[in-house]
């Protein structure tokens, strides 16, 4: 142990015990928390630390022992115990479970519930997870309770929250949110929910749902009225439509004898119709209306008025309002029903009244109707014909980056290999470099000599520390490979060169700034190019994170199709207010995706299809009718430094724009 002793690796330890008496780390870790294997032995009420002779490391044992000899008393330091229960001084261990389910509910995620002690023996809870704060998005949170009323408090608003959404998840549906000290909020209908106002909350909650409930019992009312109506309309029609169903009928019937033919003609005479007709209508008024007693009557429920109401009385209320709110969808679904039906029997009673019109037009005398009704051919009384009352949207695909981006990346690259050639593909490369800032500068008018000096001092520093800057000018070579070297993406090997961006902005050490320039100048012609000759073959969500106000159309704009992945690249940057843009791209938008061919040459034909190095897209917004859908705020916790326990946590506020997209009709056209 003495022999792999190291002082630094105690110093190291007594540095971060420093840090400990300052600050607990957000996350209630630090990088050697594996080392520090002291359990706590519920028997004899005292911790021990293991110390394995065959370890490697032994800084925490030494460190210890260098503290004691040192007080010559007992001291204190901040370490993870294991084997030790809550003590439940703020919460019972059932109550830390439910809290465990509680936030699983609405954060999808298991948190961690850390009791943690100060050195002058007060205890804190510090719970930390993540939560999704925008789509998939996910940010760290933090939970400090800091006495019992707190931890209290919030255990009873988990519980409240939880009761709610699972008994009546379509009415309550909590959304979690990030506050500018890195602690979990929760929030309805973009109101903020807590402890301190809940009373209020549930009282207003409850009165809304009296309004709601009030509502239903109206137009439940009022649609039982209609569907009466069109009960009775639709039993008239019937009528109706069977006594013409019959004099049809019975023509048919009589057409075939001689003697038929008589009888018909002189029993649906003229005048003998007339009294059919009034006979028909006074059976109609005198029908007896057997739907009045078959139909619920509404129960209006009277209660009493209270100054405050629970969580169960606001349950219980929605549970009736989703009973009578069901009864609504019912009578609303037979109302549609009844409505089809009165169609088709109106279409039934047109066609049968045209029917017995054409055969009545015959009746002018006996014998033009004998003439008639020896036809061999008779029209046919067509039906009603079915027509939806709803409409019924289609159903279209959601584009889904987990699910669908490998997909779609093997579809675009495809079409970019077919449609684009090697110019295009190594100046869309050329975009996915930091030389972006410049090709952008120069697009908008507001690149200066001095911006292209300095780039170019930049690059040909950069070539000579990777050696591709030779005496040799003119590589003889090209794009061809040189020896049988494999590289690998994503585990699909191939024999292909990765694109140059020296030799694609022709760097050497003779180049100049003029030459440098028109270099970069030929590259936004060919990347303008290349979007004409691409789209996208399906509808897909981009996304895009900057600090300006707006997005500029001027510029060559690179998107991403992964959320996560442009929030973690904006939220590093010093700015602690970030614009977030979502376009949701219609199928046919002008597009280059970042696929395998923007990044390889495949002079050898062995590169694999696909997407698999970058989630980036180029889209030309200057040919897209942008709509703004929603704007909304959500905030997420940055590590200045992740690899440190330590250190410090910025709050960055997102401000998120989601437009919807049309393709101008120009392009359309085109």
């Amino acid at each position: 142990m003495l022999n792999q002793f190291k002082i630094s690796e105690v110093e190291k330890i007594g540095q971060e015990q420093i840090k400990l008496n300052k600050k607990i780390p957000f996350k209630v870790k630090y990088q050697y928390n594996y080392l520090w294997q002291i359990y706590y032995s519920e028997n004899t009420d005292q911790y021990f630390m293991l110390v394995p002779t065959e370890d490697s490391d032994y800084s925490t044992f030494f460190f210890l022992l260098k503290k004691q000899i040192e007080r010559k008393r007992t001291g204190k330091i901040f370490v993870p115990i294991r084997n030790v229960g809550y003590s439940e001084e703020y919460l019972r261990r059932l109550e830390f479970e439910d809290i465990e389910n509680y936030l699983w509910l609405f954060t999808k995620d298991w948190p961690l519930i850390y009791e943690v002690y100060d050195k002058s023996d007060n205890l804190s809870i510090h719970i930390i997870g993540e939560t999704e704060v925008y789509q998939k998005v996910r940010s760290p949170y933090k939970i400090k309770l800091e006495s019992l009323t707190e931890a209290k408090q919030f255990y009873k608003l988990l519980k409240a929250m939880f009761v709610l959404q699972t008994e009546l998840p379509d009415y309550f549906k909590f959304k979690t949110n990030i506050n500018k000290g890195g602690e979990i909020e929760f929030s309805l209908e973009d109101r903020k929910i807590e402890y301190a106002n809940i009373v209020d909350w549930v009282n207003e909650e409850y009165s809304i749902g009296e309004k709601k409930q009030k509502v239903a019992q109206e137009l439940i009312a009022e649609n039982n009225e209609k569907l009466k109506n069109l009960k009775i309309e639709i039993a008239k029609q019937e009528i109706e439509y069977l006594a013409k169903e019959k004099q049809i009928s019975t023509f048919l019937e009589c057409k075939k004898t001689f003697f038929g033919k008589f009888k018909y003609y002189f029993k649906y005479s003229k005048k003998n119709n007339k009294n059919k007709i009034k006979n028909n209508n006074k059976q109609k008024l005198e029908e007896p209306n057997e739907e009045k007693t078959s139909d619920k009557p509404i129960v209006n429920i009277k209660r009493k008025k209270k100054q405050n109401y629970t969580i169960e009385e606001l349950v219980e209320l929605y549970k009736i309002i989703a009973l009578q709110e069901n009864e609504l969808k019912n009578l609303l679904m037979d109302i549609n029903s009844l409505k089809l039906k009165n169609k088709n029997m109106q279409k039934k009673i047109e066609n049968a009244t045209a029917f017995i019109e054409e055969i009545d037009s015959h009746k002018k005398s006996i014998f033009e109707y004998w003439k008639y009704s020896n036809k061999d051919e008779m029209a046919t009384l067509p039906e009603g014909e079915a027509e939806e009352i709803n409409i019924i949207k289609k159903i279209t695909k959601t584009f889904d980056y987990e699910e669908d981006l490998e997909d779609f990346g093997k579809k675009m690259d495809k079409i970019q290999r077919k449609n684009l050639n090697k110019e295009e593909t190594d100046s869309i490369y050329i975009a996915t470099t930091k030389n972006l800032e410049i090709l952008n500068k120069i697009r908008t008018n507001e690149c200066v000599p001095k911006d292209i000096e300095n780039l170019l001092k930049e690059l040909k520093k950069e070539a000579i520390e990777e050696k591709t800057l030779m005496e040799e000018e003119f590589d003889v070579f090209g794009g061809i490979i040189q020896d049988s070297r494999i590289s690998k993406i994503k585990n699909k090997t191939h024999r292909e060169l990765a694109k140059d961006k020296f030799k694609i902005l022709d760097i050497s050490k003779n180049t100049k700034q003029i030459g440098f320039k028109l270099s970069l100048e030929n590259i936004i012609a060919s990347i303008k190019e290349a979007l004409n000759k691409v789209v996208v073959p399906e509808s897909l969500p981009v996304y895009k994170a900057i600090v300006e106000d707006k997005l500029d159309d001027r510029k060559i704009n690179v998107f991403n199709i992964n959320p996560e992945k442009e929030i973690e690249e904006a939220i590093k940057g010093e700015k602690n207010r970030i614009n977030f843009y979502k376009i949701n791209l219609k199928e046919g938008a002008n597009a280059i995706s970042y696929t395998n061919c923007i990044f390889y040459d495949n002079q050898n034909k062995t590169l694999p299809v696909g997407q698999d190095l970058s989630t980036k897209i180029l889209v030309d917004i200057t040919k897209l009718d942008l709509k703004l859908k929603e704007k909304s705020t959500f905030k997420i916790v940055n590590f200045e430094d992740e690899t440190d326990e330590f250190s410090k946590i910025s709050i960055k506020t997102v401000n998120v724009f989601e437009f919807d997209s049309e393709i101008k009709q120009a392009e359309k056209n085109i």
